[in-house]
């Protein structure tokens, strides 16, 4: 073996072979393989260890070992397949902006709002999501659309309320509020008076239609199915009692289908809160008379009987239930301290109020608008 030999400088030198030379890398342990040399203009390379042309393994021609084989390799994975999962994501978040935004899109519909979700407005009803299902909830939606009555006659005035079910100012309440009346003023709860005229009324049902005179954009009440509505139920009452707009009160259906018969006559008194001469809010159930002498002329019909306080001026105000919608319109009360005759209009509740249920005023709306009586 000849000995390693590093020139001075910088990089090493490699011994020499060959004509002496030196080189870099060292050479091949094996003679690389020549050319045969053919006819003028023709090389042909030995591929085997015969030196014969074809598919061989590539020997050296003398011998000499052959090349060994490239190592196989992977083949590249396409580019594409790293970026599909990436591209699959973007594609789901585009589909979820796409479906939230819908989604807000219909709530801002429903609502008006498009601030809060939470004050979505449930569909049908007049409640916001967040006050579904209290009393406050209901009070704040409904009060709006419950107004006091205030009928004039012969025989004095009376005070009711009524329920607002049309923006243009058609107002439902009682007949027995409105009967024989010579002017009508209906007071919103902000205040705002109107005069009325009377469309129809229905003494059988005790049940009449009013119209606001040069009224718009008034807030409706929404008529719910009294057919669905169970004892034990909780329920909201609103109107207008002893001319205190916006009163609330609160307490279940304690029974259906209650028989109650009042008043139907004109100028029988029957008017509520302060007529003179007249006896507070009369009716008659089980053949017995309450709150006054009904008279000659009744009619009966079968009510929705509740706890919710009702007072005189209820009359014709709207019983609700908790997803406010209107049940019942309220139409007459017991009041033990006036059930023997007395007049006195201090008379209050004991948790036996009645109301015609919302489906027999929806039956008759049509006859109401007619202005036809029964």
């Amino acid at each position: 073996m000849t000995e390693s030999q590093r020139p001075s400088g910088e990089y090493p030198m490699y011994p020499s072979y060959g004509n002496g030379d030196a080189a870099y890398p060292p050479p091949p342990s094996y003679q690389p393989a020549q050319p045969i040399a053919t006819g003028p203009g023709t090389t042909v390379w030995p591929s085997g260890n015969d030196g014969s042309s074809g598919n061989g393994s590539g020997g050296n021609g003398v011998g000499g070992p052959d090349f060994p084989p490239p190592a196989p390799q992977e083949p590249a994975a396409p580019r594409n397949r790293a970026r599909r999962p990436v591209a699959l994501l973007a594609a789901v978040a585009i589909v979820a902006a796409i479906v939230g935004g819908g989604t807000a899109t219909v709530i801002e519909q429903l609502t008006g709002d498009s601030s809060n979700s939470a004050s979505s407005v449930i569909p049908g009803t007049t409640v916001s999501q967040s006050s579904k299902g209290t009393v406050s909830g209901v009070a704040e939606a409904v009060s709006p659309m419950i107004v006091e009555v205030n009928a004039t006659s012969t025989a004095g005035e009376s005070t009711g309320s009524g329920v607002v079910i049309t923006s243009d100012g058609e107002v439902v309440t009682n007949n027995h509020v409105i009967s024989g009346a010579s002017s009508i003023k209906v007071t919103l709860s902000t205040g705002k008076t109107y005069t009325a005229d009377v469309v129809g009324t229905d003494p059988d049902k005790d049940l009449a239609l009013i119209k606001l005179r040069g009224a718009s954009g008034l807030k409706t009440a929404t008529l719910g199915d009294s057919s669905a509505v169970s004892v034990g139920d909780q329920v909201v009452a609103i109107g207008s009692p002893e001319g205190l707009t916006g009163t609330v009160t609160s307490g279940i259906v304690s029974a259906l289908d209650r028989d109650v018969t009042v008043a139907k006559e004109d100028g029988s008194g029957q008017g509520q809160g302060g007529q003179s001469g007249g006896e507070q809010w009369p009716f008659e159930f089980g053949g017995r008379q309450f709150n006054g002498d009904t008279g000659e002329s009744t009619t009966t019909y079968k009510a929705i009987q509740t706890d919710a306080s009702l007072n005189p001026g209820n009359s014709g105000g709207a019983l609700i239930n908790m997803d406010g919608e209107i049940i019942g319109i309220n139409s007459a009360m017991y009041s033990a301290s006036s059930s023997g005759g007395s007049s006195s209009s201090s008379a209050g509740s004991v948790g036996l109020g009645f109301a015609i249920p919302v489906n027999t005023l929806k039956a008759d709306l049509d006859t109401l608008r007619a202005g036809n009586s029964s």
